[in-house]
């Protein structure tokens, strides 16, 4: 990563540390949107690490790094951790690991300090909050754990000379919203384990199932109906971001395209094994990724300089 760090304009020794600990992150947590962060220019995958690494840690505090902790020490670490992000996010400096790369992305982006508000306050409703009535109630926790992902990420990556701005906005969380509910679909086993769920429970009755009956984790006729309601959600959601990429710089397109076909081709995956989440975990083939982004690198490696 030294020659995308040099391409940055990243040179002071701990920084470099900051952001090869957001990459290492990256590339340990999040295998597709590694790839995809594969597609950027060199010079903006630095930036988009440290706001992964900051994304990925914040949750494995809630679900893993703090497993050993009761739900009280878990929402005290927490609380401690995010409380001292956000002083460091308004001073300008932060001398936390993850958090000395986020602060110095927030000051060369422009990105506004209430995106990272509504992102912790979502990892924090995790500690406290099993089950969402509505989607109303769940838009309330994608828009801080998902949407304003897409939006940190417009800043990063800009638009285009006269594209509406505003719009890009919108697409980007419309985009990041499909990639948390997809998650939701494909995981609704391992939630359960953790004792939450993701799937609205007005939306799941419709379909006669409740949460007790979901506990069951039997695959049937309803279950089938409940996640092919939730799959037509991801996928209009990603029709609608489709229309904003090309507000983004032309260097950008491959990757928010691969993107978006792969996280939101989880929901395709599936489909393919029959709805069967609680025994087989859903995800895009190997094959599936290449296909996916070596087209898109040749493509964008002509634009990079």
């Amino acid at each position: 990563m030294s020659a995308e760090l040099t391409r940055a304009g990243i040179t002071d020794p701990d920084l470099q540390r900051s952001y090869l600990a957001c990459r290492d992150l990256n590339a340990r947590h999040g295998k597709t949107y590694f790839l995809a962060t594969r597609l950027l220019p060199p010079e903006k995958r630095p930036y988009v690490h440290a706001l992964y690494g900051f994304a990925r840690y914040a949750d494995e505090i809630v679900d893993d790094l703090a497993s050993t902790l009761t739900p009280n020490e878990k929402r005290s670490w927490l609380e401690g951790w995010s409380r001292q992000i956000l002083e460091d996010l308004r001073s300008g400096r932060s001398d936390d690991e993850i958090g000395r790369a986020l602060i110095d992305t927030v000051n060369r982006w422009s990105i506004p300090i209430e995106y990272f508000e509504a992102f912790l306050h979502s990892m924090a409703m995790d500690l406290t909050v099993t089950e969402y009535r509505d989607y109303g109630a769940l838009s309330e926790y994608v828009y801080g754990s998902a949407a304003v992902i897409g939006l940190q990420m417009v800043h990063v990556l800009g638009v285009r000379d006269g594209a509406n701005f505003q719009a890009t906005l919108e697409g980007a969380k419309s985009l990041g919203i499909a990639f948390q509910l997809a998650n939701f679909i494909r995981d609704v086993g391992e939630d359960l384990d953790r004792g939450r769920v993701y799937l609205p429970l007005e939306e799941l009755a419709r379909f006669g199932i409740d949460r007790e009956r979901l506990e069951r984790r039997t695959v049937d006729g309803d279950f089938v109906e409940a996640m092919r309601y939730q799959i037509a959600r991801v996928r209009t959601l990603q029709v609608e971001a489709d229309k904003t990429i090309h507000y983004l710089t032309p260097e950008s397109h491959g990757c928010i395209k691969a993107a978006s076909e792969l996280y939101c081709g989880i929901v395709d995956e599936v489909e393919r094994i029959d709805y069967q989440v609680f025994d087989r975990r859903a995800k895009t083939s190997m094959l599936r990724r290449v296909a996916v982004a070596l087209p898109a690198w040749w493509q964008m490696r002509k634009l990079w300089k």
